[in-house]
């Protein structure tokens, strides 16, 4: 039912007034204030389930709850919060552009007050205590500049489901090729599904066997002349990219260009509900970061790569300018780097020749946590088959860990100072071997191991059999979650890098050298975060690399207090995204970009939510700290 206000009579002021003085911050008030208060007042009614405010309509008042109770949601329909008889709600809208920031529900019947946004503001102005209950709200003036970053930005809402035109055209796995081609040409589509409606897995792949494209027709069938009865299993691809209905387009789009492929099944609830091609996302999103992804493959020599990677930071400025939040930045900076990796690795083995066992180049640290910058150097190492033989294998790959390395350090991409890269034969290993080293970390974590932890423990899969990536990502999760001694280990060394917050909150700046008054936003920002965050993501067992999506793994194990979490995602966004801004600004200004801000240089508005970034930072360090203690499991 749709709000109604009602005008007060005088003779109703009083109960009015005798209500909100009962509750904060209106106790507070003078009685005159609470009068004038009171008289100003109109009464709106409420039945259950019905909605009292949707996301982005206009907002002109501040509300308060006399009767029954109200849930709040954030913009993804994920509930926030539930308030009931005194509490208030609204004042985000009021403080952001007078736009409703957090849709809200009656879940009861519900009476409310409703106070003019004029008259807020007025009181905001004349009483200090106030105006500090609506802002008191831990890290409230954090959250909401997060929230406006990622409002400024359609594609952080834009669903992958969106993009669906049609249902999936199937096929069943007896169907022939000639049958694929005719449906497709009948449907006008350029791949069909194929379904065993009888077929039972345990991933998220359900019935959904495999897919053939028009390409397959041509390079599977018809280039090599199998007859058009042939069973269509033959022809198809079975190693299928899939993405959930709930994907963000630039999720969905960074997987087609990382895996390079062209068409992408969408699931919900297990079953296929569409494909959606590359052709969709290009007309659907900006072309910068894309084509720039496909320029690298088709580069013909590393000096050539190296010439095209002089535009890179051009892109990332670009992005930054389109208002694209961290994690997208982040993710499109991964897939850029991985892509150089990849093209690299296809020169050298055309050089080389074809490797003489199998192997999995490995990406490490922000790439392999999709949170890598334009300001980075290279961390990689090498899965190699257990059949490997040092003898016979080794000067290969360690031709092929060079050619790749030299040509990465000619893109941009700096040789690591820590010798964390394939070139070091300490870090090209079998599976066994890794698995191995990684046993040994975990069960005898001293300093060194510990360090080496917080590199290898990030790692992803880039080029070659890249599902022993994800064998060593559910080693580690498994292992780890298991040796409390390791974590509380851990949980120490990530006490090591601290927030550049003084005694009394102030911030503390580098004292001298060629970044004097300035704060290294990685060193002591964005990289301890990561360090806390990867300590819970490991207690809960998750498999997630990026930062933003352990942290939702560690919301749904629900170790943490209410809020926390997420105000740590808050903290890294706001943090990551002054960071990114500093470098595009530098780029702009024809100078070499860094991760050194002069909080001089910021607005007002700036450096009070860094700082709170910062305080939640302390705090979660000092949580980490009583978490992990060797006596104490995760809450």
């Amino acid at each position: 039912m749709k709000k109604k206000k009602v005008c007060i009579l005088q003779v109703e002021q009083l109960e009015i007034a005798n209500f909100l003085q009962e509750h904060s911050p209106f106790d507070e008030l003078p009685e005159d204030a609470l009068n004038r208060l009171a008289s100003s007042v109109e009464v709106a009614y409420y039945r259950a389930d019905s909605d009292i405010l949707k996301f982005a309509e206009p907002i002109q008042d501040l509300y308060v709850i006399r009767s029954g109770s109200v849930e709040t949601y954030r913009r993804s329909g994920k509930l926030y919060n539930r308030l009931d008889e005194g509490n208030c709600f609204g004042q985000m809208g009021l403080m952001m552009n007078r736009r409703v920031r957090f849709p809200v529900k009656a879940l009861e019947d519900t009476l409310l007050y409703c106070i003019p946004v004029d008259i807020y503001n007025q009181f905001c102005d004349e009483f200090d205590d106030f105006a500090e209950f609506f802002g008191s709200d831990e890290n409230a003036s954090l959250r909401s500049a997060v929230n406006n970053q990622q409002d400024a930005n359609d594609l952080t809402t834009v669903k992958i489901a969106s993009l669906l035109a049609r249902e999936p055209v199937t096929l069943p796995t007896n169907a022939t090729v000639k049958q694929a081609a005719e449906v497709m040409t009948e449907e006008r589509v350029s791949s069909v599904l194929i379904v065993d409606e009888y077929k039972e897995v345990e991933d998220d792949t359900r019935q959904l066997v495999g897919i053939i494209t028009d390409r397959d027709l041509r390079k599977r069938v018809l280039a090599v002349g199998l007859p058009l009865d042939t069973n269509i299993c033959e022809a198809m691809s079975e190693e299928l990219m899939v993405m959930d209905h709930n994907a963000y387009v630039f999720e969905a789009t960074l997987t087609m260009l990382r895996f390079n492929v062209h068409h992408l099944p969408i699931m919900k609830k297990r079953k296929p509900i569409g494909v959606v091609s590359l052709s969709d996302i290009v007309r659907h999103e900006s072309q910068s970061s894309i084509l720039f992804v496909r320029g690298i493959f088709t580069q013909p020599s590393v000096h050539d790569l190296a010439q095209y990677a002089k535009d890179l930071p051009s892109v990332f400025v670009r992005m930054v300018n389109e208002d694209a939040n961290s994690h997208m930045i982040g993710s499109a900076m991964a897939v850029i780097g991985r892509s150089f990796k990849q093209r690299l690795l296809e020169l050298a083995e055309e050089e080389l020749g074809p490797p003489p066992v199998p192997y999995c180049f490995l990406a490490l640290g922000s790439m392999a946590r999709d949170e890598q910058l334009v300001v980075t150097d290279q961390d990689n190492a090498l899965i190699l088959s257990n059949e490997f033989d040092a003898e016979q294998h080794n000067e290969y790959f360690a031709r092929l860990s060079k050619f790749v390395s030299d040509g990465l350090n000619a893109c941009g991409y700096i040789y690591c100072s820590g010798d964390i890269m394939a070139t070091n034969p300490k870090w090209r290993m079998t599976l066994d071997q890794w698995k191995e080293q990684f046993s040994e970390w975990i069960e005898q974590p001293n300093p060194e191991a510990l360090l080496n932890s917080s590199i290898f423990f990030d790692l992803d899969g880039v080029w070659g059999r890249t599902k022993w990536a994800a064998k060593l990502q559910s080693f580690i999760a498994d292992k780890a979650q298991e040796n409390r001694l390791f974590l509380s280990a851990l949980a120490r060394n990530a006490l090591n890098r601290t927030p550049p917050l003084g005694f009394f909150k102030g911030f503390v700046m580098e004292q001298d050298g060629k970044h004097r008054k300035s704060i290294n936003l990685k060193r002591r920002g964005t990289a301890p975060l990561s360090d806390v965050i990867r300590v819970h993501a490991l207690a809960v067992a998750s498999r997630s690399q990026n930062s933003f999506e352990r942290i939702q793994d560690i919301m749904d194990a629900n170790i943490l207090p209410p809020g926390k979490a997420q105000d740590m995602s808050d903290a890294l966004e706001y943090i990551s995204m002054v960071r990114i801004r500093h470098q595009a600004l530098t780029i702009e200004a024809g100078e070499e970009p860094d991760n050194n801000i002069e909080p001089d240089k910021l607005s007002s508005f700036e450096r009070r939510n860094l700082k709170e970034a910062f305080q939640v930072l302390d705090k979660a360090q000092s949580f980490l700290k009583f978490c992990y203690h060797s006596q104490n499991r995760p809450r």
